[in-house]
This record gives structure tokens, C-alpha cells and sequence, in this order.
């Protein structure tokens, strides 16, 4: 009997015993995904906490090269005197490391930006080509919701793809459009992925990824799109966004043709 099979007789009532199976699937999917994701942070040695985490990411390819928002990292508005970008990861007895971290490129249209970091190698995520996803799709998210105000663990949510829908929302007026919508506009419009899952201001770089395999569809965005998106909305809402894994992919693909 395949897993589908039994899916139908346990929505018949028919089969009761491994009724839990897309719960054992997703949570061998947390355990494989886990060890790949990246606390994204500033460390400064004068500072009390010395390092202040900024957001989320996780390992794209190489074991070396990791993946995060743009405004995770500091702006130009922002004084970094005496800070160094770092990430932290698990160890292999599941302590944490930090790691010194470079920005190899940024992609301020769709707030990406690719890093590079120190030490042994991490265990990275693969890629799957975001055109291949649907609305209704079931995906999970993982990251460090609320800053690390829960702790340094990352902390998994369930979600569907709601829709997918361009990053700009029409405004009704002239005067609700904003300086950021006007530059996507400008720049060129794209599609994004709204969830119905919750997520955080911390959870922001984390990946999307496919309940099933593990493969990253998507990189969660909480800040640059819900202010884009929802510029025209005086009382925002809860929803949460995904930046497709395509335009990660081309990140990463112009960091192999370099």
C-alpha cells in the first residue's frame, strides 16, 4: 500500500494507525534541514551581549556559501564601525560556532545577499526550481523567529502556498504610493510567494523549503516585501512572504561564473 493509498483511507477513517505519516515525513525533513541553517549576525567585542543577531539564513551550496536577506545586513544609513559580520552554526556535537562572514554580492531588487564563511564545510540545502510551485503547495519554514527571543534553536512552521502574486500591490491613489513601491515598479515587478503560515521579523533568509524533500523553494522575507506589498494597506497585515528560489539560484550562478 503507497503512502497515498493510505492518505485516502485515513481521510475516510478507514486506516488509523499511520494516519501521522506527513508528520514522521516532516519531521525527518526538520533533522536533515536543521543542521544548515545560519544565525546572521554582528559581533562587536566592546559590546554587552557581544553578538546581535540580525536574521536568518541557511547553507546554498559548497558548505561554505550562505544565503540571507540584504537587510539583514547592515545599511548604508547604518554605523558598522567595530562590527564583523558573522554567522553561527551547529557543530557536530551541536554546540554552536561562530564564523567570520564576507558579503560576496547583494541583490537589492529582490533583497538577497550571498555570503562566505570560515571553518569546515556545513552541510548545505539543494535548490528546486521555484516555477515547479503551486498555490495550495505544502511547505515548511525554519528559522529564528522574534530575533532569538525564543532562543537559539531554529523553530520550524507549517504553511501553504496561499498565492502567488507580484511584489507590488496597486495602490488606490497616487499619494499611497511609496518611495520602495515606485522603485519596484520602476525596476520591474515580480512574483513572490504569500503563505498562510506565521512568521517573524527574525525569521527573515530563512528558507522555504518542501515538507517532503527538504528542497528550498523559496527564502522568507518579513521586512523589504511586507513594506512593499502592503504599502498601500494602513494596518498591515499578518501575512508572511517568500522571495522564490530561482533568484537565488541566479545569485549563486554568478558567483560560479566569476
Amino acid at each position: 500500500m503507497n503512502k497515498f493509498s493510505i492518505q485516502w483511507l485515513c481521510l475516510l477513517g478507514l486506516f488509523i494507525a499511520p494516519c501521522n505519516l506527513a508528520h514522521a515525513d516532516l519531521a525527518d525533513t526538520i533533522s536533515k534541514v536543521k543542521p544548515s541553517i545560519l544565525i546572521v549576525g554582528y559581533y562587536k567585542s566592546t559590546n554587552s551581549p557581544r553578538f546581535a543577531l540580525r536574521g536568518s539564513g541557511f547553507v546554498a551550496i559548497g558548505g561554505n556559501m550562505g544565503v540571507t536577506n540584504a537587510h539583514v545586513l547592515f545599511g548604508p544609513s547604518e554605523d558598522s564601525t567595530g562590527f564583523d559580520l558573522v554567522v553561527q552554526v551547529r557543530g557536530p556535537k551541536g554546540e554552536l560556532q561562530m564564523r567570520q562572514a564576507t558579503v560576496l554580492e547583494q541583490d537589492r531588487l529582490h533583497d538577497l545577499a550571498l555570503l562566505r564563511f570560515a571553518g569546515e564545510p556545513v552541510p548545505f540545502l539543494a535548490l528546486r526550481d521555484s516555477n515547479t510551485v503551486r498555490e495550495g503547495q505544502s511547505v515548511a519554514l525554519m528559522g529564528f523567529p522574534i530575533g532569538g527571543a525564543l532562543g537559539f534553536s531554529p523553530v520550524t512552521h507549517r504553511a501553504m502556498i496561499s498565492s502567488i502574486t507580484p511584489i507590488v500591490l496597486p495602490a488606490a491613489t497616487g499619494q499611497l504610493l511609496t518611495e520602495k513601491s515606485i522603485r519596484s515598479i520602476r525596476d520591474g515587478s515580480f512574483d513572490i510567494f504569500q503563505l498562510d503560515g506565521t512568521a517573524y521579523p527574525g525569521n527573515s533568509g530563512g528558507p522555504l523549503f518542501d515538507v517532503e524533500s527538504g528542497e528550498v523553494v523559496g527564502i522568507v522575507n518579513m521586512v523589504f516585501v511586507k513594506s512593499t506589498k502592503e504599502s498601500a494597506i494602513s494596518q498591515p497585515s499578518g501575512i508572511s512572504y517568500a522571495i522564490p528560489s530561482n533568484y537565488i539560484q541566479q545569485l549563486v550562478q554568478r558567483q560560479k561564473a566569476n
